[in-house]
């Protein structure tokens, strides 16, 4: 990686900062610039993947380094790493496929011929895991006809041979970056409509005249509502202010303003008055590999009410919100202190220190922490960009989306 490559440090800089606000538009950052970044990569004319995998994995650690609380970037950093894979795969496969057409051809030409080349041992390793794995979608899509087979050289062609094997090369080295280039494409845009994709699901399971509650503000719960009201469906809104920084305030006056029917309570209240309601509907900030979410402070008080009264508890997120680390994953035990201002002025504190014993010490402590973590067997029902999945199921969905020899990537340790 170039160190003084400047758009990356400037992406770490902003990530420190917490200048970037919300998982999707981090992930929707990182997928871009990694997409510039890839772009930029000479690679060699050997080991193209592997190098590009390398290279990757050194800027994604920096990225990871400069914010793990924020679990999307490393979703996004891993997912990465599984195209690179996937397509690198993809490009192996067809040359086997193409070796091996040649070699029929051959056969049938001459058949006392026996000097053709077997395929090597990766090669053949490489098409039985790609028989076991379904191809990525850029390989679905993908259109463009084998390269033909051509003849072997005679002695006197050693230097045309020489050649094609160059152009040949450097063709690959063009395809792979191509094929990786247009499928971080596609990913991007599978973040930029994961709202879209999900809110179009509302109407199959928001009905009529249901009491709905939510807590805090989620963009993603926020077109999910709409979505059903703008179907015609008529039903309540119950929005738990999400204290300290009162972000259900903006959601319900959002909400209020296209036309239905919002009532604020406080988030003390949410036992009280969650007998009345028939679906609670929450986004999250991450999901792990057991089906447990990483979700807004406040929102694990909120499920414990919901399986007291047995009420559906549903978490929307987007397939950049799917982590494949567990709870007990260093990244994951992290939680995020926002500032103690949110809870009181730094001028009350002027009353709470100690000036007798000389060192000002405060006597009073605040603690803010941003995130809960809730169980997964709180949650009944995923929905994400491609439908409604169970708690249990979420392992294997996220096995589709990353590659094992990648969930390792790490944070660099401080120096």
């Amino acid at each position: 990686m170039p160190e003084g490559h400047s758009p990356v440090n400037e992406f770490v800089n902003k990530l420190k900062k917490r200048n970037i606000e919300g998982s999707k538009a981090t992930a929707k950052l990182t997928a871009e610039l990694l997409r510039s970044f890839i772009s930029q990569q000479r690679l060699p004319q050997h080991n193209q993947a592997a190098a590009l995998i390398d290279a990757v994995k050194a800027v994604g650690e920096k990225f990871i380094a400069a914010s793990p609380v924020e679990l999307a970037v490393g979703n996004v950093v891993r997912r990465v790493l599984h195209i690179i894979r996937e397509e690198d795969l993809s490009l192996t496969t067809d040359a086997v496929d193409g070796l091996s057409l040649s070699d029929e051809s051959d056969n049938e030409d001459d058949v006392e011929q026996n000097d053709h080349p077997f395929l090597s041992a990766s090669a053949v390793a490489a098409a039985s895991r790609n028989a076991l794995r379904p191809p990525s979608l850029q390989t679905l899509l993908e259109d463009a006809p084998h390269s033909e087979a051509a003849p072997h050289p005679s002695s006197s062609e050693g230097d045309s041979e020489g050649i094609t094997k160059s152009a040949d090369k450097n063709s690959t080295t063009r395809k792979l970056k191509h094929n990786v280039i247009e499928a971080v494409n596609e990913f991007i845009q599978e973040i930029s409509t994961c709202h879209e994709q999900i809110a179009e699901q509302a109407i199959e399971h928001i009905h009529q005249n249901e009491v709905i509650l939510t807590l805090g503000s989620s963009r993603t719960v926020l077109e999910f509502l709409c979505a059903a009201k703008e179907k015609k469906r008529s039903f309540r809104v119950f929005v738990a202010e999400g204290a300290p920084r009162f972000q259900g305030h903006s959601l319900a006056k959002e909400l209020a303003s296209r036309g239905l029917q919002t009532t604020v309570i406080t988030d003390s209240a949410v036992f009280a008055m969650i007998s009345r309601v028939n679906m609670v509907i929450v986004g999250a900030h991450a999901v792990m590999a057991n089906g447990g979410v990483i979700a807004p402070v406040g929102l694990n008080m909120v499920a414990l009410a919901a399986q007291r009264h047995a009420v559906p508890f549903v978490v929307l997120a987007g397939i950049h919100k799917l982590c494949p680390l567990y709870p007990h994953n260093p990244e994951v035990l992290l939680n995020e202190l926002k500032s103690p201002s949110e809870l009181l002025d730094f001028g009350e504190f002027s009353d709470c220190l100690d000036f007798g014993s000389g060192t000002g010490s405060p006597l009073l402590h605040v603690i803010n922490p941003a995130f809960d973590y809730v169980q997964p067997n709180l949650v009944s029902l995923f929905i994400t960009d491609t439908g409604g999945h169970n708690p249990s199921y979420m392992y294997r969905l996220i096995a589709d989306y990353y590659s094992a020899d990648d969930i390792v990537v790490r944070p660099k340790s401080a120096s």
